[in-house]
């Protein structure tokens, strides 16, 4: 580990918010980790953070592995971070028709819904610390809700990162398992990591997880729902909203929004063994983000789409924070 993030993490403060949404009943969770020597940042060093279509942020972003969290680099490089659960995720309100059978309602929380719970999140971190624009990032589906709201808030928005973002295919998108939608899937953890490692070729599958890393990130996964040991086999509940989207959007050869609209700096990070976001897929979306003042692509070699929890984390981690680095000042 990094010296110096050894050194900070002992000074990072971790702060949890619970924030009305657009609907009476529904709060998300806002996680908040910063540098307890700061409390004045600017916009260039805030950034909200929102995750994909199954784990949420605890799982993705909070998760302590070889000692501290993608939360804990960005908050000990100087960052005001925060990450934020829409609603159905961890530890934000679960609508009530998750405490029904999932087929008695149709697919929860679409990506529409997701929008506009980012969007509550963004105006609420505005609003608390005084300043006017915010850098976002989003993973897989997070990348769908994150340059979503960009394309339509280039306002509020510094600089935008994708992660593994989705976009249109013509082939079968692993996220769908296809049949019946209901309102929402039990996902078991149990069964993630031959999913996890299969997409990686099998002679590099021992040593693409060091060990005990799966063991950590299933303990926050399941800690992340409260009904997760409830059922046999150990799993967590994650709304099908998404995957409809999936069928009537990505899967059916149209866009959710246009990158072309993006207007504020792009960074993209593809993994080179992503199988849910095949590289083909990273590039198209990539070639239609022209109207940012400039963009990057960042390759990350022996990776999966978990490649944020994986061992080469840390060139992700370190792709990211140098985007954030650089100055940038948007023409007037």
């Amino acid at each position: 580990m990094n010296t110096n993030l050894l050194l900070n993490k002992q000074f990072i403060v971790k702060e949890d918010f619970r924030i009305q949404s657009d609907t009476p009943g529904i709060e998300l969770l806002v996680r908040n980790k910063r540098l307890a020597s700061s409390e004045s940042f600017s916009a260039e060093r805030t950034i909200l953070i929102v995750h994909g279509a199954t784990y949420p942020i605890e799982s993705l972003f909070d998760v302590e592995l070889d000692g501290f969290t993608f939360l804990d680099f960005l908050a000990s490089h100087g960052y005001d971070v925060y990450a934020v659960n829409v609603r159905g995720y961890g530890g934000s309100t679960h609508p009530p028709e998750m405490e029904q059978p999932a087929d008695h309602n149709p697919p929860l929380v679409r990506t529409e819904t997701a929008v506009r719970d980012f969007g509550t999140a963004v105006d609420f971190i505005l609003n608390r610390k005084k300043i006017s624009k915010i850098n976002v990032f989003g993973m897989s589906w997070g990348g769908t809700v994150a340059a979503a709201y960009t394309s339509m808030h280039n306002n509020k928005v510094n600089k935008l990162t994708l992660v593994a973002p989705q976009w249109i295919s013509s082939e079968p998108i692993p996220l769908d398992p296809g049949g019946q939608l209901g309102a929402y899937r039990f996902v078991p953890t149990n069964q993630m990591k031959v999913r996890w490692l299969s997409a990686a070729p099998e002679h590099k599958r021992d040593n693409l997880l060091p060990d005990g890393w799966f063991e950590k990130w299933s303990e926050a996964t399941l800690a992340s729902d409260p009904t997760s040991k409830m059922r046999t086999p150990l799993s967590i509940q994650a709304t099908n909203g998404p995957i409809q989207d999936v069928r009537e959007y990505w899967g059916a050869g149209k866009k959710f929004y246009e990158p072309k609209d993006i207007k504020v700096p792009v960074l993209l990070v593809h993994a080179e063994w992503d199988i849910d976001v095949p590289i083909e897929l990273a590039k198209e979306i990539f070639s239609e983000i022209t109207g940012a003042p400039y963009r990057r692509w960042v390759e990350i070699g022996e990776g999966t789409h978990m490649v944020m929890l994986e061992k080469n984390r840390l060139q992700v981690f370190q792709a990211v924070q140098q985007f954030l680095d650089e100055e940038y000042s948007p023409a007037r």
